[in-house]
């Protein structure tokens, strides 16, 4: 049974493999370690095999992690998980990046309530990019309105997008998924160019990383290659 550590090696071997062959440069992809679920010493062990990103879905199982690992430097949080109004001030107060941005109401909450002690919130916008009834997201075409409206709040930072497609329809559509939503963020940097860096994109999970890099991914968030089935 292969170690935690080990895994980390074996996926950015994989990271950099595909980044190299999508033509990109080296360190344009970054590795987000899903840890929702994960015991906190399995996090240690993570950070201790170089691995600094950690991505949560559950606000107060995350709390209780970061307060376990508070020792550890560098360390970095990420919310991925949907962001519910009741929840905005402790995402707001705890995370770096909160990459589940679904509505405009949620990035005016995160702007309110976050420190003003503390640098920018990184967020990305989720899009329903698949259109499907059971997922959160925004529709591509409300992006630009978002983005415009974002950009009058000073405590975020719109960084990009970010899309979950179906993992289970065929690899062409799987393909397209992505490219839409790099082509989405092309057409924000065009339209909206002042709302922020606009220079991520968090797409692609354990089974389909090296596509998702191909399409552009700046953010692959990993968890069963890292951690084993739940």
């Amino acid at each position: 049974m292969s170690s935690i550590a080990d895994n980390i090696g074996s996926v950015t071997r994989r990271i950099q493999k595909a980044t190299l062959k999508a033509g990109r440069g080296g360190g344009s992809v970054h590795l987000l370690a899903v840890s929702k679920t994960r015991p906190a010493d399995e996090l240690r062990m993570a950070y201790n095999a170089g691995q600094r990103a950690f991505g949560e879905n559950y606000v107060q199982e995350a709390l209780d992690k970061m307060d376990e690992l508070r020792g550890l430097n560098a360390i970095e949080w990420h919310f991925i998980g949907p962001t519910q109004s009741n929840k905005t001030r402790q995402i707001a107060e705890a995370f770096a990046w909160v990459h589940s941005v679904d509505r405009l109401k949620i990035a005016q909450r995160l702007n309110d309530q976050r420190p003003l002690s503390l640098p920018p919130l990184n967020i990305c916008l989720q899009v329903n990019i698949n259109n499907e009834k059971s997922k959160s997201g925004c529709a591509l075409e409300d992006l630009i309105d978002m983005a415009d409206a974002i950009e009058e709040m000073p405590n975020l930072s719109l960084r990009g997008l970010m899309a979950i497609p179906d993992p289970d329809q065929p690899e062409a559509e799987l393909r397209s998924s992505f490219r839409k939503l790099a082509n989405a963020l092309k057409q924000m940097r065009q339209e909206a160019p002042g709302c922020g860096p606009l220079d991520t994109l968090s797409m692609g999970m354990s089974g389909d990383l090296e596509m998702a890099i191909e399409e552009g991914a700046t953010w692959v968030r990993v968890g069963t290659a890292l951690f084993g089935p739940r």
